[in-house]
């Protein structure tokens, strides 16, 4: 874990205490975004554990236009439970990422109260991103992509590894940011079209 990720230890506890038991907080270091997980408080709400990848809040960042420093209230089911979830990116005094702080909130008591609530509620137009968002936000899912191969000889990489490499992006909602599937040509060694033909084994159109 890096070293400035440590002080945000003490926060995630003391976030899990205030809202209780069904409030998880998820610490991610993402030098190693396969197993970003570095600490979890209160992990019984989605199961998370240590060792684990980021689901999240990549997807958040980039698919509702929120602040390059964070995306709040996204929605997701797991383990029958519908999960409220907000995430803030953590960077170095340089700016560069290391890492985020991740709640999850357990909603299911409060849904049906939420659902009748919300008809009555007036639906608020999110905020355009404007350029330097969109850059940062670029520059949050080319580092993840640096990191994911880091360290890994993409010559000797089998087809079957570079699927895996895929399907983990993939997952994780890399592909969502226009021009990404260039900079993971670019960095697997291989012309665009491959990256393509990779993408549809993945998703089960071949």
């Amino acid at each position: 874990m890096h070293p400035k990720l440590k002080a945000y230890i003490p926060m995630a506890d003391m976030l899990a205490a205030t809202f209780g038991d069904e409030c998880e907080v998820v610490l991610h270091d993402i030098a190693d975004p396969e197993h970003s997980v570095v600490y979890v408080a209160n992990g019984t709400v989605t199961g998370r554990e240590i060792g684990q990848g980021f689901e999240h809040f990549v997807k958040n960042t980039i698919e509702h236009g929120a602040s390059s420093e964070y995306a709040v209230n996204d929605f997701f089911h797991k383990k029958g439970k519908l999960i409220r979830t907000s995430s803030v990116l953590i960077r170095d005094d340089d700016g560069r990422l290391l890492g985020a702080l991740c709640i999850n909130l357990d909603m299911t008591r409060t849904q049906q109260q939420i659902d009748y609530l919300k008809a009555f509620m007036p639906q608020p137009k999110p905020e355009p991103v404007r350029e330097n968002q969109g850059q940062r936000v670029e520059e949050m899912v080319l580092s993840l992509i640096d990191n994911i191969l880091a360290g890994v000889d993409v010559t000797a990489l089998s087809r079957e590894e570079r699927i895996e490499k895929i399907r983990f992006m993939e997952t994780r909602g890399i592909f969502q940011l226009k021009g990404s599937i260039d900079q993971v040509a670019e960095r697997l060694g291989v012309n665009r079209v491959t990256v393509y033909s990779y993408l549809d084994e993945v998703r089960g159109k071949r």
